[in-house]
Protein backbone atom coordinates (compact mmCIF):
# COMPACT_ATOMS: atom_id res chain seq x y z
CA UNK A 1 0.00 0.00 0.00
CA UNK A 2 1.44 3.74 -0.63
CA UNK A 3 2.10 6.00 2.04
CA UNK A 4 -0.92 8.12 3.19
CA UNK A 5 -0.99 11.86 2.28
CA UNK A 6 -1.46 14.35 3.80
CA UNK A 7 -3.49 17.62 3.18
CA UNK A 8 -5.09 20.42 4.60
CA UNK A 9 -8.49 21.38 3.79
CA UNK A 10 -10.75 24.65 4.23
CA UNK A 11 -13.44 24.02 6.46
CA UNK A 12 -15.50 26.93 4.88
CA UNK A 13 -14.96 26.22 1.16
CA UNK A 14 -13.75 22.88 0.93
CA UNK A 15 -10.14 23.81 -1.06
CA UNK A 16 -7.13 21.57 -0.49
CA UNK A 17 -3.58 22.78 0.28
CA UNK A 18 -0.58 21.08 0.63
CA UNK A 19 0.51 22.89 3.48
CA UNK A 20 -0.87 24.86 6.35
CA UNK A 21 -1.52 27.88 6.46
CA UNK A 22 -3.21 30.78 8.61
CA UNK A 23 -5.49 31.84 5.97
CA UNK A 24 -7.05 30.21 3.10
CA UNK A 25 -5.86 31.11 -0.48
CA UNK A 26 -9.40 30.19 -2.11
CA UNK A 27 -12.14 32.34 0.31
CA UNK A 28 -9.62 34.12 2.18
CA UNK A 29 -11.07 32.78 5.72
CA UNK A 30 -8.50 32.66 8.61
CA UNK A 31 -7.84 29.52 10.89
CA UNK A 32 -10.29 27.19 9.10
CA UNK A 33 -7.56 24.85 7.73
CA UNK A 34 -7.18 21.00 8.82
CA UNK A 35 -5.32 18.09 8.39
CA UNK A 36 -6.66 15.72 6.77
CA UNK A 37 -5.35 11.93 5.11
CA UNK A 38 -5.25 11.31 1.68
CA UNK A 39 -4.88 7.83 0.65
CA UNK A 40 -2.45 6.79 -1.54
CA UNK A 41 -2.53 5.45 -5.40
CA UNK A 42 -5.01 1.70 -5.26
CA UNK A 43 -2.44 -1.34 -5.64
CA UNK A 44 -1.36 -2.30 -8.91
CA UNK A 45 -3.47 -4.38 -10.81
CA UNK A 46 -6.51 -2.90 -10.17
CA UNK A 47 -8.45 0.23 -11.73
CA UNK A 48 -9.85 1.89 -8.40
CA UNK A 49 -13.37 1.13 -9.80
CA UNK A 50 -15.21 -1.23 -8.52
CA UNK A 51 -18.84 -0.79 -9.99
CA UNK A 52 -17.93 -4.12 -12.05
CA UNK A 53 -17.66 -6.06 -8.78
CA UNK A 54 -20.74 -4.67 -6.52
CA UNK A 55 -23.32 -6.15 -6.07
CA UNK A 56 -26.75 -4.56 -7.20
CA UNK A 57 -30.44 -5.57 -6.05
CA UNK A 58 -33.92 -3.97 -6.68
CA UNK A 59 -36.03 -3.19 -4.07
CA UNK A 60 -37.86 -6.03 -3.93
CA UNK A 61 -34.80 -8.59 -3.12
CA UNK A 62 -33.66 -6.98 -0.47
CA UNK A 63 -34.13 -9.04 2.95
CA UNK A 64 -36.36 -6.91 5.22
CA UNK A 65 -35.99 -9.38 8.36
CA UNK A 66 -36.33 -7.31 11.38
CA UNK A 67 -32.81 -6.19 13.09
CA UNK A 68 -31.77 -8.44 15.80
CA UNK A 69 -31.45 -6.68 18.75
CA UNK A 70 -30.31 -7.23 22.54
CA UNK A 71 -31.30 -5.56 25.69
CA UNK A 72 -28.90 -3.63 27.83
CA UNK A 73 -30.61 -4.49 31.00
CA UNK A 74 -32.49 -1.15 31.37
CA UNK A 75 -35.47 -0.42 29.89
CA UNK A 76 -35.24 3.18 29.51
CA UNK A 77 -32.48 3.38 27.75
CA UNK A 78 -33.70 0.38 25.36
CA UNK A 79 -36.80 2.72 25.17
CA UNK A 80 -34.27 5.82 23.63
CA UNK A 81 -32.22 3.15 21.43
CA UNK A 82 -35.46 2.02 19.55
CA UNK A 83 -35.83 -1.20 21.31
CA UNK A 84 -32.58 -2.24 22.30
CA UNK A 85 -28.97 -2.63 20.80
CA UNK A 86 -28.30 -3.37 16.97
CA UNK A 87 -25.19 -5.25 16.09
CA UNK A 88 -22.39 -2.70 14.69
CA UNK A 89 -24.63 -0.02 15.83
CA UNK A 90 -22.51 3.04 17.04
CA UNK A 91 -24.10 5.42 19.78
CA UNK A 92 -22.75 8.80 20.37
CA UNK A 93 -23.73 10.15 23.77
CA UNK A 94 -23.33 13.92 24.52
CA UNK A 95 -24.38 16.17 26.97
CA UNK A 96 -22.94 18.38 30.05
CA UNK A 97 -19.90 17.49 32.55
CA UNK A 98 -21.16 15.77 35.50
CA UNK A 99 -24.79 14.80 33.77
CA UNK A 100 -24.14 10.80 33.65
CA UNK A 101 -22.44 9.97 30.87
CA UNK A 102 -19.74 7.53 31.76
CA UNK A 103 -22.00 6.61 34.80
CA UNK A 104 -24.91 5.19 32.53
CA UNK A 105 -22.20 3.46 30.21
CA UNK A 106 -20.31 1.60 32.66
CA UNK A 107 -23.52 0.66 34.22
CA UNK A 108 -24.52 -0.59 31.01
CA UNK A 109 -21.80 -2.64 30.71
CA UNK A 110 -21.49 -4.17 33.74
CA UNK A 111 -24.97 -5.25 33.50
CA UNK A 112 -23.90 -6.14 29.26
CA UNK A 113 -21.15 -8.07 30.39
CA UNK A 114 -23.04 -10.97 32.24
CA UNK A 115 -24.18 -12.28 29.26
CA UNK A 116 -21.50 -11.00 26.63
CA UNK A 117 -18.05 -10.34 26.01
CA UNK A 118 -17.80 -6.51 27.20
CA UNK A 119 -14.81 -3.96 26.68
CA UNK A 120 -14.64 -0.59 28.20
CA UNK A 121 -11.66 2.04 26.92
CA UNK A 122 -11.67 5.15 28.61
CA UNK A 123 -8.88 7.55 27.82
CA UNK A 124 -9.84 10.39 30.37
CA UNK A 125 -9.37 8.42 33.76
CA UNK A 126 -7.53 5.17 34.78
CA UNK A 127 -8.48 2.13 35.34
CA UNK A 128 -8.35 2.28 39.28
CA UNK A 129 -11.30 5.44 38.49
CA UNK A 130 -13.00 3.32 36.57
CA UNK A 131 -13.19 0.37 39.07
CA UNK A 132 -13.93 2.58 42.13
CA UNK A 133 -16.92 4.32 40.50
CA UNK A 134 -17.95 0.59 40.15
CA UNK A 135 -17.29 -0.57 43.75
CA UNK A 136 -19.29 3.08 44.82
CA UNK A 137 -22.48 1.94 42.13
CA UNK A 138 -22.40 -1.64 43.97
CA UNK A 139 -22.19 -2.60 39.98
CA UNK A 140 -20.81 -6.44 39.21
CA UNK A 141 -17.15 -6.16 38.57
CA UNK A 142 -16.02 -9.92 37.28
CA UNK A 143 -17.33 -10.13 33.69
CA UNK A 144 -16.35 -6.18 32.22
CA UNK A 145 -12.75 -5.78 31.10
CA UNK A 146 -11.04 -2.05 31.07
CA UNK A 147 -8.67 -0.86 29.18
CA UNK A 148 -6.74 2.40 29.14
CA UNK A 149 -5.75 3.67 25.80
CA UNK A 150 -6.10 6.61 23.58
CA UNK A 151 -4.46 5.49 20.65
CA UNK A 152 -6.87 4.20 18.21
CA UNK A 153 -4.57 1.75 16.02
CA UNK A 154 -4.34 -0.18 19.50
CA UNK A 155 -7.47 -0.04 20.72
CA UNK A 156 -8.67 -1.19 17.37
CA UNK A 157 -6.01 -3.83 17.26
CA UNK A 158 -7.15 -5.09 21.22
CA UNK A 159 -10.94 -4.64 20.12
CA UNK A 160 -10.16 -7.21 16.72
CA UNK A 161 -8.27 -9.79 19.38
CA UNK A 162 -10.97 -9.52 22.10
CA UNK A 163 -13.97 -9.46 19.97
CA UNK A 164 -16.38 -7.90 22.53
CA UNK A 165 -19.94 -7.61 21.74
CA UNK A 166 -19.94 -3.63 23.49
CA UNK A 167 -17.12 -1.29 23.31
CA UNK A 168 -17.11 2.11 24.57
CA UNK A 169 -14.89 4.95 23.90
CA UNK A 170 -14.73 7.20 26.49
CA UNK A 171 -14.16 9.79 25.14
CA UNK A 172 -13.83 10.37 21.65
CA UNK A 173 -12.27 13.62 22.28
CA UNK A 174 -9.30 11.91 23.53
CA UNK A 175 -8.74 9.55 20.95
CA UNK A 176 -5.68 10.07 18.03
CA UNK A 177 -4.58 8.16 15.13
CA UNK A 178 -0.94 7.81 14.03
CA UNK A 179 -2.00 9.02 10.60
CA UNK A 180 -2.17 12.77 11.62
CA UNK A 181 0.31 15.23 13.41
CA UNK A 182 -2.30 17.08 14.66
CA UNK A 183 -2.66 17.12 18.79
CA UNK A 184 -5.67 14.79 20.00
CA UNK A 185 -9.38 16.21 20.51
CA UNK A 186 -8.99 18.82 16.93
CA UNK A 187 -11.24 18.31 14.12
CA UNK A 188 -9.25 16.14 11.62
CA UNK A 189 -8.08 13.57 14.99
CA UNK A 190 -11.82 13.53 15.60
CA UNK A 191 -12.97 12.74 12.46
CA UNK A 192 -10.49 10.38 11.43
CA UNK A 193 -10.93 8.34 14.81
CA UNK A 194 -14.22 8.26 14.56
CA UNK A 195 -14.16 6.92 10.98
CA UNK A 196 -11.99 4.20 12.31
CA UNK A 197 -14.33 2.99 14.90
CA UNK A 198 -17.35 3.37 12.53
CA UNK A 199 -15.48 0.50 10.08
CA UNK A 200 -14.42 -2.05 12.37
CA UNK A 201 -18.15 -1.50 13.96
CA UNK A 202 -19.63 -2.59 10.65
CA UNK A 203 -16.73 -5.18 10.03
CA UNK A 204 -16.91 -6.81 13.04
CA UNK A 205 -20.54 -5.86 14.34
CA UNK A 206 -19.42 -5.14 17.68
CA UNK A 207 -21.63 -1.99 19.07
CA UNK A 208 -19.88 0.90 19.92
CA UNK A 209 -20.67 3.77 22.27
CA UNK A 210 -18.89 7.16 21.78
CA UNK A 211 -19.04 10.08 24.60
CA UNK A 212 -18.23 13.42 23.20
CA UNK A 213 -18.04 16.38 24.92
CA UNK A 214 -20.06 19.55 24.52
CA UNK A 215 -19.50 23.06 23.99
CA UNK A 216 -20.63 26.12 25.84
CA UNK A 217 -23.87 26.10 23.87
CA UNK A 218 -24.52 22.56 24.49
CA UNK A 219 -23.53 21.25 20.89
CA UNK A 220 -21.04 18.07 20.24
CA UNK A 221 -17.99 19.58 20.43
CA UNK A 222 -15.63 18.56 16.71
CA UNK A 223 -17.10 18.53 13.17
CA UNK A 224 -20.62 18.24 12.60
CA UNK A 225 -19.85 15.51 10.47
CA UNK A 226 -19.55 13.45 13.30
CA UNK A 227 -23.17 13.01 13.95
CA UNK A 228 -23.51 11.76 10.04
CA UNK A 229 -21.29 9.14 10.52
CA UNK A 230 -22.98 7.40 13.58
CA UNK A 231 -25.81 5.38 13.96
CA UNK A 232 -27.79 7.00 16.74
CA UNK A 233 -27.21 10.32 18.57
CA UNK A 234 -27.77 10.58 22.12
CA UNK A 235 -28.47 13.87 24.53
CA UNK A 236 -28.74 13.54 28.22
CA UNK A 237 -30.92 16.97 29.57
CA UNK A 238 -31.04 18.44 33.20
CA UNK A 239 -28.81 20.17 35.35
CA UNK A 240 -26.03 18.60 37.02
CA UNK A 241 -27.77 19.03 40.45
CA UNK A 242 -30.95 18.22 39.55
CA UNK A 243 -31.96 14.51 40.67
CA UNK A 244 -34.04 14.02 37.16
CA UNK A 245 -31.78 13.14 33.77
CA UNK A 246 -33.27 13.22 30.52
CA UNK A 247 -31.83 10.97 27.42
CA UNK A 248 -33.30 12.54 24.47
CA UNK A 249 -32.47 10.58 20.72
CA UNK A 250 -31.75 13.31 18.00
CA UNK A 251 -30.80 11.08 15.20
CA UNK A 252 -31.83 7.14 15.26
CA UNK A 253 -31.64 4.89 12.24
CA UNK A 254 -33.07 2.12 14.11
CA UNK A 255 -35.78 3.60 15.63
CA UNK A 256 -37.84 6.91 16.51
CA UNK A 257 -36.12 10.40 16.93
CA UNK A 258 -37.03 12.12 19.63
CA UNK A 259 -37.71 9.61 21.75
CA UNK A 260 -37.13 10.36 25.65
CA UNK A 261 -35.74 8.04 28.43
CA UNK A 262 -35.84 8.98 32.28
CA UNK A 263 -33.57 8.42 35.02
CA UNK A 264 -33.15 9.64 38.40
CA UNK A 265 -29.83 10.22 39.82
CA UNK A 266 -29.19 8.45 43.03
CA UNK A 267 -26.23 7.52 45.31
CA UNK A 268 -26.07 4.08 43.08
CA UNK A 269 -26.35 5.78 39.68
CA UNK A 270 -28.74 6.37 37.44
CA UNK A 271 -32.36 4.35 38.07
CA UNK A 272 -34.71 4.40 35.49
CA UNK A 273 -37.93 6.15 35.81
CA UNK A 274 -40.72 4.03 34.31
CA UNK A 275 -43.79 6.29 35.05
CA UNK A 276 -42.16 9.63 34.66
CA UNK A 277 -45.39 11.46 34.48
CA UNK A 278 -45.83 10.74 37.93
CA UNK A 279 -42.94 12.56 38.86
CA UNK A 280 -43.44 15.77 37.01
CA UNK A 281 -46.70 15.94 38.14
CA UNK A 282 -45.63 16.22 42.35
CA UNK A 283 -47.60 19.55 42.71
CA UNK A 284 -48.78 21.34 45.92
CA UNK A 285 -51.40 20.23 47.81
CA UNK A 286 -54.08 23.32 47.26
CA UNK A 287 -54.26 24.96 43.84
CA UNK A 288 -52.49 28.21 43.02
CA UNK A 289 -52.71 30.54 40.30
CA UNK A 290 -50.61 30.33 37.32
CA UNK A 291 -50.32 26.07 37.16
CA UNK A 292 -51.56 23.53 34.69
CA UNK A 293 -51.05 20.25 33.32
CA UNK A 294 -50.70 19.60 29.61
CA UNK A 295 -49.77 16.16 27.68
CA UNK A 296 -46.94 16.76 25.87
CA UNK A 297 -45.95 13.53 23.42
CA UNK A 298 -42.24 12.15 23.32
CA UNK A 299 -41.60 9.38 21.14
CA UNK A 300 -43.88 7.28 21.04
CA UNK A 301 -45.36 7.66 24.70
CA UNK A 302 -47.46 10.55 26.46
CA UNK A 303 -45.91 12.38 29.22
CA UNK A 304 -47.90 14.96 31.63
CA UNK A 305 -46.35 17.74 32.67
CA UNK A 306 -47.20 21.04 34.65
CA UNK A 307 -46.43 24.51 33.08
CA UNK A 308 -46.40 27.29 35.50
CA UNK A 309 -46.71 30.94 34.98
CA UNK A 310 -46.02 34.29 36.48
CA UNK A 311 -47.61 37.63 35.40
CA UNK A 312 -46.45 40.76 36.68
CA UNK A 313 -47.10 44.81 36.40
CA UNK A 314 -43.73 45.89 34.82
CA UNK A 315 -41.00 48.67 35.32
CA UNK A 316 -39.12 48.39 32.37
CA UNK A 317 -39.93 50.19 28.75
CA UNK A 318 -39.97 46.50 27.47
CA UNK A 319 -41.77 43.95 29.48
CA UNK A 320 -39.63 40.85 30.27
CA UNK A 321 -40.56 37.60 28.29
CA UNK A 322 -38.92 34.37 29.39
CA UNK A 323 -39.66 30.87 28.89
CA UNK A 324 -37.49 27.51 30.49
CA UNK A 325 -38.53 24.48 28.89
CA UNK A 326 -40.52 26.24 26.09
CA UNK A 327 -39.87 28.37 23.01
CA UNK A 328 -39.82 32.07 23.81
CA UNK A 329 -40.65 33.34 20.24
CA UNK A 330 -43.77 31.46 20.46
CA UNK A 331 -44.83 32.77 23.34
CA UNK A 332 -44.70 36.49 22.18
CA UNK A 333 -46.50 35.01 19.18
CA UNK A 334 -49.56 33.79 21.36
CA UNK A 335 -49.52 37.12 23.91
CA UNK A 336 -50.23 38.77 20.67
CA UNK A 337 -53.04 36.32 19.85
CA UNK A 338 -54.60 36.36 22.98
CA UNK A 339 -54.62 40.59 22.98
CA UNK A 340 -56.34 40.37 19.61
CA UNK A 341 -58.45 37.52 20.15
CA UNK A 342 -59.07 37.57 23.26
CA UNK A 343 -59.44 40.99 24.64
CA UNK A 344 -56.77 40.34 27.26
CA UNK A 345 -53.52 42.74 27.06
CA UNK A 346 -50.04 41.64 28.52
CA UNK A 347 -48.06 44.75 27.02
CA UNK A 348 -47.68 46.17 30.65
CA UNK A 349 -46.85 42.39 32.22
CA UNK A 350 -43.38 40.46 32.87
CA UNK A 351 -44.46 37.47 31.61
CA UNK A 352 -42.41 34.60 32.87
CA UNK A 353 -42.71 30.51 32.13
CA UNK A 354 -41.23 27.05 33.07
CA UNK A 355 -41.82 23.47 32.51
CA UNK A 356 -41.70 21.25 35.71
CA UNK A 357 -38.77 18.49 36.05
CA UNK A 358 -36.26 20.77 33.34
CA UNK A 359 -38.29 19.07 30.47
CA UNK A 360 -38.09 20.75 26.98
CA UNK A 361 -41.37 20.67 25.40
CA UNK A 362 -41.06 22.16 21.87
CA UNK A 363 -44.54 20.72 20.23
CA UNK A 364 -47.36 23.39 19.20
CA UNK A 365 -49.13 21.11 21.88
CA UNK A 366 -48.84 23.03 24.47
CA UNK A 367 -49.96 26.62 23.03
CA UNK A 368 -53.52 26.44 24.93
CA UNK A 369 -51.49 24.59 28.23
CA UNK A 370 -49.32 28.02 28.30
CA UNK A 371 -52.13 30.34 27.46
CA UNK A 372 -54.17 28.99 30.35
CA UNK A 373 -51.60 29.77 32.72
CA UNK A 374 -50.74 33.03 31.46
CA UNK A 375 -54.25 33.97 32.06
CA UNK A 376 -54.50 32.22 35.29
CA UNK A 377 -51.60 33.61 36.65
CA UNK A 378 -52.99 37.22 35.58
CA UNK A 379 -56.12 37.22 37.03
CA UNK A 380 -55.00 35.83 40.08
CA UNK A 381 -57.51 32.37 39.75
CA UNK A 382 -56.19 28.82 40.10
CA UNK A 383 -57.27 26.15 37.45
CA UNK A 384 -59.02 22.86 39.19
CA UNK A 385 -56.10 20.60 40.47
CA UNK A 386 -58.11 17.59 37.83
CA UNK A 387 -57.80 19.75 34.68
CA UNK A 388 -55.55 18.64 31.28
CA UNK A 389 -55.25 21.28 28.81
CA UNK A 390 -53.61 20.96 25.56
CA UNK A 391 -54.26 22.22 22.12
CA UNK A 392 -52.15 23.99 19.30
CA UNK A 393 -53.34 27.91 18.86
CA UNK A 394 -53.62 29.34 14.93
CA UNK A 395 -52.70 33.04 14.80
CA UNK A 396 -56.46 33.58 13.89
CA UNK A 397 -57.26 32.08 17.49
CA UNK A 398 -58.68 29.44 16.48
CA UNK A 399 -57.60 25.82 18.14
CA UNK A 400 -56.23 23.02 16.11
CA UNK A 401 -56.01 19.23 16.69
CA UNK A 402 -52.47 17.44 17.61
CA UNK A 403 -51.32 14.28 16.89
CA UNK A 404 -52.24 11.09 18.96
CA UNK A 405 -55.03 12.98 21.22
CA UNK A 406 -56.57 9.85 22.01
CA UNK A 407 -53.34 8.10 23.98
CA UNK A 408 -53.11 11.91 25.83
CA UNK A 409 -56.37 11.41 26.98
CA UNK A 410 -55.67 8.26 28.20
CA UNK A 411 -52.74 8.75 30.12
CA UNK A 412 -54.54 11.69 32.00
CA UNK A 413 -57.87 9.41 32.96
CA UNK A 414 -54.86 7.02 34.20
CA UNK A 415 -53.71 9.32 36.66
CA UNK A 416 -56.96 10.54 37.91
CA UNK A 417 -58.11 13.58 35.72
CA UNK A 418 -61.40 14.87 35.98
CA UNK A 419 -61.83 17.47 33.11
CA UNK A 420 -59.73 17.91 30.05
CA UNK A 421 -60.27 20.89 27.50
CA UNK A 422 -59.24 19.89 23.83
CA UNK A 423 -59.57 20.69 20.04
CA UNK A 424 -62.50 19.82 18.77
CA UNK A 425 -60.68 17.51 16.44
CA UNK A 426 -59.28 15.52 19.42
CA UNK A 427 -62.52 14.94 21.04
CA UNK A 428 -62.83 10.75 20.99
CA UNK A 429 -66.66 9.55 20.36
CA UNK A 430 -66.33 8.05 23.60
CA UNK A 431 -64.35 9.85 26.29
CA UNK A 432 -62.22 7.70 29.09
CA UNK A 433 -64.07 6.24 32.04
CA UNK A 434 -64.24 9.30 34.87
CA UNK A 435 -62.75 12.28 32.17
CA UNK A 436 -65.26 14.89 31.30
CA UNK A 437 -63.68 15.86 27.73
CA UNK A 438 -64.26 19.87 26.86
CA UNK A 439 -64.15 20.34 23.27
CA UNK A 440 -63.54 23.59 21.98
CA UNK A 441 -62.85 25.41 18.53
CA UNK A 442 -62.04 29.05 19.59
CA UNK A 443 -60.09 30.63 21.81
CA UNK A 444 -62.52 32.17 23.58
CA UNK A 445 -64.21 28.97 24.30
CA UNK A 446 -61.44 27.86 25.84
CA UNK A 447 -61.24 31.33 28.04
CA UNK A 448 -65.17 30.10 29.03
CA UNK A 449 -64.36 26.74 29.53
CA UNK A 450 -61.45 27.09 32.13
CA UNK A 451 -63.44 29.30 34.41
CA UNK A 452 -67.05 27.44 34.58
Amino acid sequence: MAKAKRMYGCTECGATFPKWAGQCGECGAWNTLVETVVEGATPSGRTGWAGDQAQIKTLAEVSVEEVPRFSTASGELDRVLGGGLVDGSVVLIGGDPGIGKSTILLQTLCNIAQRFPALYVTGEESQQQVAMRARRLDLPQDRLKVMTETCIETIIATARREQPKVMVIDSIQTIFTEQLQSAPGGVAQVRESAALLVRFAKQSGTAVFLVGHVTKEGALAGPRVLEHMVDTVLYFEGESDGRLRLLRAVKNRFGAVNELGVFGMTDKGLKEVSNPSAIFLTRAQESVPGSVVMATWEGSRPMLVEVQALVDTSHLANPRRVTLGLDQNRLAMLLAVLHRHGGIPTYDQDVFLNVVGGVKVLETASDLALMAAVISSLRNRPLPHDLLVFGEIGLSGEIRPVPSGQERLKEAAKHGFKRAIVPKGNAPKEAPAGLQVIAVTRLEQALDALFE
